[in-house]
Formats: structure tokens, C-alpha cells, sequence
């Protein structure tokens, strides 16, 4: 159990100003991302009320917090468990993720991610990467998502094929099961950005320039029916981009919501072994291979449902 840690204002640190600043200058080891998530918590008391990270504090005032992790503590724990490996070389692997569990943890501890069965396995992966707890992984699906996972197993392979996700020269095919029918192919372009009202969730918006300096990223869907029947269409997604939430938002915004996924209009409801999931699946990605500079496409086999 993490336990609470206090300090008195002193004149040095009304110096500071700002009660996040003080707070850093306190403890050093930390970070600004993991004294963000406290603040995001309202986990940070002045004389005993929930303040905002700006909060000038007064002299005297009793400051109390969850003992912030330090950047040491930010590793992804190793975990045994299955793991289906839909392709591995020297310098890459790819997992064939199953729908409704997370690419890698979100706060240090966590377990049950495709990133602590990694650890376990190929421990050569740790250290890769900008992020420690997402060693190796060069990029990530939604946990609701199914489907190849790419990693790196060198930090060579990985600043290599990372410009290729930069360059938007990654192609990335999907399945999607949708409500409603589609009866001809299609794309989607636009811009989406963080909805300020529904945590978790992305926005369709007109321009790059969003209220309170929120960022708006170009995203474009293309896709095309495979089947239709029961009032729903079977779709083969294709996309460079990789903008949060992308597929799921866009369809979504022409009336076309994946089954299962309640956060963009599914009235369908799916939990499986790994937890809720929707009827998206990663089924192949391509890219140039970091040593033979040959493209390279790799598959993940997807269930009955996409077929």
C-alpha cells in the first residue's frame, strides 16, 4: 500500500510559486507525468482540500500526496501466461493480441498486458524504446482491439521502422464488423482530437486549432465491404495514419459504429477471457525489415467472426 507523505511550506518554497513546481524541487527522482496522474486524482492536499497543480500555496500550509513513484519504479514487471507469436526474427517480433487486453500498463505495477508476458519472455526488449512501460512495442492497438502487436528486439530495428510509422509509410489493414450496411467502398479524412466532455474518447473537428491548445490530428480511413448480412457489414479497413481511436471514431461519424464498442454508439455489449472487446481486428501490417530493407508483411489469424 502506498502511503502518504506531508511537508510543511517553507520561504523556500514560496520561492517556487506554484505547488507543482514545489513539489518537484521535493522530490526530484519524480516526474512530471507521475505528479500529473496524482494531480489527475485529486490526490494532492493543501491544509487538507484537493488543489490544482497551479495552486500557490501559503506559508505554513501542511502539503499531502501519495509517495510519488520515481522514474526507477516506472518498469513493466515481468508476468508468465500465454502469448500467441505470429512472427519473430533477430531484430522483430509480432504478437497476435486477443481482444480486450491492453498493449502495455498504464501505471507501474500493473499486470495482465501483452508488455509483462514480453518481459518475461524476451527480457533483450527492456530499454527499447521512449517508454519504459512500452519496451520494444512500436505501437499500440486499442485493448479492445485484436490483432498484431509489432515489436522491436533492438533499439536499431526500432528507431528504424519508428521513422516508418513517422513517414506514414506503414500499412496497416484491419477488419471491422459495423452496424449498418455498407454497399460500396469508401475513405474517411479529417481531423480528430481528445473530447473535452467523455474522457477516453476522440472527437471528429473541422480545424488544428482547438480550444485550450488541445491538439487535432490528420487521420484517414479507407475501407471497403467484404459481406453483409443481419443488418451489419463486414469491412476491410486500411490505414497510414495512427491517430487514438481513429477507426473506431471515424466510422462511427458516418453512422457506422463497430459492434461492441459502446464508447462510439454499439449498443452491443462483448466481454470475453481478456475482458470487453469490439469487432476490430488487426489482421496485417506491412513495412520495410530493418536489415533486409525488403518489405515484409505480417498476418495475424483473426477469429470466425471476421471471416
Amino acid at each position: 500500500m502506498i502511503q502518504d507523505v506531508s511537508f510543511t511550506i517553507t520561504p523556500g518554497d514560496l520561492a517556487l510559486g506554484r505547488l507543482d513546481k514545489i513539489i518537484l524541487a521535493r522530490f526530484p527522482s519524480s516526474t512530471r507525468a507521475l505528479l500529473g496522474d496524482a494531480f489527475a486524482k485529486d490526490a494532492v492536499f493543501v491544509d487538507g482540500r484537493p488543489c490544482h497543480k497551479a495552486f500557490s500555496p501559503s506559508f505554513g500550509s501542511v502539503v499531502t500526496l501519495p509517495r510519488l513513484l520515481e522514474s526507477r519504479d516506472r518498469v513493466v514487471v515481468p508476468e508468465e501466461g500465454p502469448l500467441e507469436i505470429a512472427y519473430v526474427d533477430a531484430s522483430l517480433l509480432a504478437v497476435n493480441k486477443p481482444g480486450g487486453q491492453p498493449c502495455h500498463p498504464i501505471a507501474a505495477g500493473e499486470t495482465g498486458t501483452i508488455a509483462n508476458l514480453l518481459a518475461a519472455r524476451h527480457p533483450e526488449m527492456d530499454g527499447i524504446g521512449g517508454d519504459p512501460l512500452m519496451p520494444g512495442l512500436l505501437h499500440r492497438i486499442d485493448a479492445g482491439t485484436s490483432g498484431v502487436v509489432l515489436c522491436a528486439r533492438t533499439q536499431a530495428s526500432y528507431d528504424f521502422i519508428r521513422g516508418q510509422f513517422t513517414e506514414r509509410t506503414v500499412k496497416k489493414i484491419y477488419r471491422a464488423i459495423v452496424s449498418g450496411v455498407i454497399d460500396k467502398p469508401g475513405g474517411i479524412s479529417g481531423r480528430l482530437a481528445h473530447s473535452s466532455s467523455f474522457r477516453g474518447r476522440m472527437r471528429c473537428v473541422s480545424g488544428i486549432h482547438q480550444p485550450k491548445g488541445e491538439r487535432a490530428m490528420f487521420a484517414e480511413t479507407f475501407y471497403k465491404p467484404i459481406s453483409a448480412g443481419n443488418g451489419n457489414t463486414l469491412l476491410e479497413v486500411t490505414i497510414y495514419t495512427g491517430v487514438t481511436h481513429q477507426i473506431r471514431c471515424q466510422l462511427a461519424s458516418i453512422g457506422h459504429p463497430i459492434l461492441g464498442d459502446s464508447t462510439y454508439g454499439s449498443s452491443l455489449e462483448l466481454t470475453g477471457d481478456y475482458g470487453d472487446y469490439h469487432l476490430l481486428h488487426a489482421a496485417s501490417i506491412e513495412f520495410v525489415h530493418p536489415d533486409t530493407h525488403a518489405p515484409l508483411v505480417i498476418t495475424a489469424p483473426c477469429a470466425s467472426p471476421f471471416r
